[in-house]
């Protein structure tokens, strides 16, 4: 199962040529995982407050195709692994219009203790909203 977050490509996103800087398909992608979490149930905030929060282990990103100024874009986020301490996420993001594959990553996001960022195990309730979407 895949998640889709809605993303339209503002002036801000872009470079002197309306041509999407390379980061911000990292930001686009960063977006569409937090509202999946929230989607499935969990915030970021909420995280926090309790103690854990997830931090980017790795990011293995391919660049494809530009996204342009006012494009809409689909970003998706699929689940690959799911491990005591860490999921991997498979990211993509997708001109809306015609679905072309403009970036695509692989993403390892640790659960790590606030206080200490040493890894810690996700919450069983979470393993099991994620689990749904592999």
């Amino acid at each position: 199962m895949e998640f889709s977050w809605p993303v339209r490509v503002y002036i801000e996103d872009t470079d002197a040529g309306g041509i999407v800087y390379y980061v911000n398909y990292l930001k686009f992608m960063e977006r569409a995982r937090t509202e999946f979490l929230r989607h499935i149930g969990f915030d970021h905030a909420e995280m926090i407050q309790q103690g854990s929060m997830f931090v980017i282990h790795s990011a293995n990103t391919r660049y494809l195709l530009p996204a342009l100024l006012d494009d809409e874009l689909q970003v998706t986020v699929a689940m690959a692994t799911i491990k005591r301490s860490s999921v991997t996420f498979n990211q993509q993001v997708l001109r809306a219009r015609t679905q072309e594959v403009l970036a695509e990553t692989e993403v390892r996001a640790v659960c790590v203790q606030k206080q200490t960022m040493k890894p810690c195990a996700i919450g069983d309730d979470m393993v099991a909203a994620l689990q749904a979407y592999i």
